[in-house]
């Protein structure tokens, strides 16, 4: 993931990935960050980034693994230290990675998932504009939004059951 060159806010390693995401969140940054293991014997590519928007996560990526979105979260999580560094850019130049729907990463799920930090999360999520309640992307959120596929699944089931009951004698139970 390419993105584009920003201006370095500040470089440090830090024992928790949280002290990042709140430096971001507090100073409202559009930009973003890079994590790497502050291991020297790990290798460069070792790490991620995650893009902000007005201090909010929005795109992760995961380096050595090169995948991104929730994925690269679970990747980027460790038990630290980290080497972090924030980049400012300007919003604009962050819409063509922000467009990239295989990299989004609902409000939280940064703070949650690789800074293990619920408070935290809490406070992205109050941060983020209103069309960004969660990942869009995400499987489990698309599934439960669609009313018409549980119904179907439910009636399905409901068929299952009786036939089975009536197969196995307890037909008067279904009634």
């Amino acid at each position: 993931m390419n993105v584009p060159a920003g201006d370095l806010v500040r470089s440090r390693v830090v024992a928790d990935a949280a002290v990042p995401l709140e430096t971001a969140l507090d100073r409202r940054l559009t930009g973003y960050l890079l994590l790497r293991p502050a291991d020297p014997l790990a290798p460069d590519d070792d790490g991620g980034v995650l893009t902000l928007r007005d201090g909010v996560p929005t795109v992760a990526y995961h380096e050595d693994t090169d995948r991104g979105g929730a994925t690269a979260l679970g990747a980027l999580a460790s038990s630290g230290p980290y080497r972090a560094e924030l980049y400012a850019t300007d919003g604009a130049d962050l819409d063509g990675v922000h467009g990239v729907e295989g990299l989004r990463v609902a409000p939280g799920a940064a703070a949650e998932q690789v800074a293990d930090d619920p408070a935290l999360a809490a406070r992205a999520r109050e941060r983020a504009p209103d069309d960004r309640d969660g990942d869009p992307d995400d499987p489990v959120e698309a599934f439960l939004a669609d009313e018409e596929r549980i119904a179907g699944i439910r009636e399905r089931a409901r068929e299952e059951a009786e036939r089975r009951a009536a197969e196995w004698g307890f037909a008067d139970a279904t009634e």
